[in-house]
């Protein structure tokens, strides 16, 4: 897994070509105290203290499953840009983890392999809507 100091330093790397949004960056900041937070141009707007999730594998695949799960909700209900910027976020996860998973680019069908390719590498299940 990659360091936090080396994410924070190439974090564009992991934003790979959705620098407009920074869905990623929004995530990862959870895991840096809140004096770093101005650095990647967001402010803390809550009330009292913050304490930062520890940057463990532990913690990052927690934050990974729940933006997977997040982005296939999307991909399920054909939302195509929600889908699109977490495939990128899940993508960033992934780089962080060096889990060497080849996600590609996008199958043309809202992201729906990338998911089920992380989802099967962490033996998580994905639930198909109902019609």
């Amino acid at each position: 897994m990659k360091s936090l100091d080396y994410v924070k330093e190439h974090i564009d790397e992991f934003e790979e070509d959705n620098l407009f949004d920074r869905r990623f960056t929004k995530r990862f900041i959870d895991f840096l105290p809140v004096s770093e937070w101005g650095r990647f141009n967001f402010r803390y707007t809550g009330e009292g203290e913050r304490t930062p999730l520890a940057w463990t594998e532990e913690n990052v695949l927690a934050q990974l499953k729940r933006d997977v799960e997040f982005g296939w909700e999307k991909c399920v209900n054909e939302r195509g840009i929600s889908s699109e910027l977490m495939a990128y976020v899940v993508k960033g996860w992934c780089r962080v983890l060096e889990n060497g998973l080849d996600l590609g680019d996008d199958d043309g069908y809202y992201h729906r392999k990338q998911f089920l390719v992380v989802a099967s590498h962490y033996s998580w299940t994905l639930e198909e809507l109902e019609d």
